[in-house]
């Protein structure tokens, strides 16, 4: 028995044995087969395909107004990438030419960061920037424009004579080499480029080693220059950004800059796709497909009104033309402010000057940075278009400040609603201040007895001198301050300055002494009181709203792509965060409405009597307004070496039942009922009493007063 079953042992072993046997004899004649018979085929095709991962870029959220309107969208275009590939240097310069040209001959531009101009030789940038760079790049720093070109060359390996190619190929090479790429992170050589040039680089793609055209969101502003200091701009990510945010971004990202590009850069962000493609070592695309679809940023919708913005622009505008026309001066800037007095949701916000978003979607020229910013080659460059000057740059604000002097002494009980002032001109309260009202100057005497509404139509600095005097520095403040004056607004941007109010305190962070008399001038808008627009507006909404504080907003919801609206709570902790936005723990102060009406009845008539200072500028006008004009000389001189007055203008819209407020300020604008003519048009606008509408696209420090 046992010998029967050690025989079946035996079998079995025997068999198992021919078995793997038999896999051995096929899989060494397999290996024969791919190494020996087909071995230099397969090693062929294996030195010839390579699969890479590409980026598959995310279009960036869209910036609408609250209509719907596209301010700041995306729109696909073509880029020419470039991956490293397996050439020597001369054949990657001949490349880089090729492409060079076919770019220029179609009219695309390419990226140009070589700061090394020819015919002449001459650095672009400022000689602190210089010994940066040449140190940054291993060249000596006593080196000339000219001998670092050519030490450029040399590094490069280029051996064209003719000057213009030689830069042409050094401008890609150092750009290359800024950024590095590699067979599988490729480098953005140009955006936006024409179906012209996509055609013939396809067309040529063996000339263009390791080129690949890829479809790519740009960005795009319908508008042109449109609201550019609310929206911003954007550009190409850095390397100190890319450090830290390489879990979303790639070296080829552009990235928000200022406005809201930049604040709502974490939700206008979208989420990159995945895309692979089959190359062979010398460059040529054999095969590409989409591994991972890519997510469109979130909408960011704003409280603007695309046609109110418009409107406030182009009046702005005019009436900066109007008045260095008829004054002869230069203005040096402006701004203006459109808020509901309800909601503090703001409705238009205009700077001047501006600038063009659409300059900086690929990579903005040289002339047209110098443009902006060059104040030694520039005009333009010396009023600082970039500066938002509606939230950050305060100003006296003169007479427009006088309701606040107005809503002190009625509060406290220091003057009544009925109660009379005699202006006599000078006012004598301190033997060694002695401010005179500014009708004096003109005629020599003063206002004579008026109420504190009366004050407020003629302006009378003396009445407010009293009142200021009667009150103190103390409860100034307090009503400024309360009034939303001094502090910031909280808008969703960039830049915000909280300004000055006047005071011991304040003129002690100046390293300034404060003397009683100082007062006065705090009194009638002046001494160190520095607001900006902004807070203008928010000022003259709480006046016409009741008393009632609002929060100041510009951004009114975020759409993700799939439509869904991202939680106020949420959209607020990360714009507190972002703004470093700190709570607002001043004393909340309730008015009187008896109070206001006098104030408002008083800034009624400043529109509807006859010697009210914007008289001239609403008489016959189809609605009531209430408004305050302002003029302020500053210590700043004009090119002409005249002082610099400012114009400002504060007002609501209707009397009755106020909907909006409107500030405007123009720098060097001499007269405040120059600042009400644009005011006007803009609530035109607003109520629908302009002919002409813009057409809207769905697809979507101390200071002397003057007259006021």
């Amino acid at each position: 028995m046992n010998t029967g079953r050690d025989r079946k042992i035996k079998l079995r072993y025997n068999i198992v044995s021919i078995f793997v046997y038999l896999i051995g004899i096929v899989l060494l004649v397999q290996l024969f087969n791919l190494q020996i018979v087909h071995g230099e085929e397969y090693r062929e095709k294996s030195n010839t395909r390579l699969t890479r991962e590409s980026i598959l870029e995310s279009a960036r959220g869209n910036i609408l107004d609250q209509s719907g309107n596209k301010l700041a969208t995306t729109q696909i275009g073509y880029s020419l990438e470039l991956y490293k590939t397996k050439i020597d240097n001369q054949t990657l310069n001949n490349a880089l030419l090729k492409i060079t040209q076919v770019l220029e001959k179609n009219g695309d531009s390419y990226v140009d960061t070589l700061p090394i101009t020819i015919e002449p030789f001459a650095f672009t940038i400022q000689e602190d920037s210089q010994k940066k760079w040449k140190k940054e790049n291993n060249l000596e720093e006593d080196k000339t424009a000219e001998e670092c070109f050519y030490a450029l060359k040399e590094k490069y390996k280029i051996k064209n004579e003719n000057l213009q190619e030689t830069r042409k190929i050094m401008t890609l090479r150092y750009y290359i080499a800024q950024n590095g790429y590699s067979n599988t992170r490729p480098v953005e050589l140009a955006t936006n480029i024409s179906q012209t040039s996509v055609a013939e680089v396809n067309e040529k793609n063996i000339e263009f080693p390791g080129s690949n055209i890829i479809k790519k969101a740009l960005r795009k502003y319908p508008s042109g220059s449109l609201a550019s200091h609310i929206l911003g701009y954007i550009g190409k990510i850095n390397k100190e950004e890319l450090e830290t945010r390489k879990d979303r971004y790639t070296q080829n990202d552009i990235i928000g800059r200022i406005g809201i590009e930049y604040i709502m850069e974490d939700y206008l962000k979208g989420k990159n796709g995945i895309k692979q493609i089959d190359m062979a070592v010398d460059g040529t695309i054999t095969d590409e497909y989409v591994a991972e679809e890519a997510i469109a940023g979130c909408d960011v919708i704003l409280t603007l009104d695309a046609n109110l913005q418009q409107v406030t622009e182009n009046t702005l505008k005019s009436s900066i033309q109007s008045i260095e026309g008829s004054a002869g001066v230069q203005i040096t800037g402006a701004s203006a402010v459109v808020m509901k007095v309800k909601t503090g949701e703001v409705l238009a916000m205009a700077s001047y000057p501006d600038f063009d978003p659409s300059d900086f979607t690929s990579s903005i020229s040289t002339e047209k940075w110098n443009y902006y910013t060059k104040e030694e080659e520039s005009a333009y460059a010396k009023m600082h278009p970039f500066v938002n000057r509606a939230i950050s740059s305060p100003s006296s604000p003169g007479s427009t400040y006088k309701m606040v002097t107005a809503i002190a002494g009625l509060e406290t009980g220091a003057i009544s609603t009925k109660e009379k002032i005699n202006d006599v001109g000078i006012y004598r309260h301190y033997a060694d201040y002695q401010p005179k009202c500014w009708i004096y100057n003109s005629y020599g005497r003063g206002h004579g007895y008026l109420n504190v509404t009366g004050a407020i139509v003629h302006s009378c600095n003396y009445f407010f001198y009293e009142i200021g005097n009667r009150v103190g520095i103390q409860n100034l403040e307090k009503y400024t301050k309360a009034l939303g004056l001094g502090k910031k607004t909280g808008v969703e941007l960039l830049g915000e300055e909280a300004g000055y109010v006047s005071s011991p305190e304040t003129a002690k962070r100046l390293g300034q002494v404060w003397n009683g008399g100082d007062t006065l001038p705090a009194a009638i808008g002046q001494g160190n009181n520095s607001f900006t627009t902004i807070q203008m507006a928010k000022y003259t909404s709480m006046l016409a709203n009741g008393g009632n504080d609002i929060d100041v907003s510009i951004i009114k919801s975020v759409v993700d792509s799939e439509g869904n609206e991202i939680p106020k709570q949420q959209l607020e902790t990360y714009l507190k965060e972002k703004l470093n936005l700190q709570e607002d723990n001043s004393e909340k102060v309730t008015f009187k409405q008896e109070n206001l009406n006098a104030v408002l009845e008083g800034m009624k008539g400043v529109t509807t009597e006859s010697g009210g200072t914007a008289y001239g500028t609403f008489k016959n006008f189809n609605i009531e307004v209430g408004g305050k004009t302002g003029s302020a000389q500053t210590e700043r001189k004009d090119a002409n070496g005249k002082k610099i007055t400012n114009a400002w203008f504060v007002g609501f819209a209707p009397y009755e039942e106020p909907e909006i407020a409107i500030v405007i300020m123009i720098e060097n604008g001499q007269s405040g009922g120059n600042a009400a003519v644009p005011a006007r048009d803009i609530i035109a606008e607003y109520f629908g009493m302009n002919a002409n509408k813009v057409t809207e696209n769905m697809t979507a420090m101390p200071t002397t007063q003057l007259q006021n």
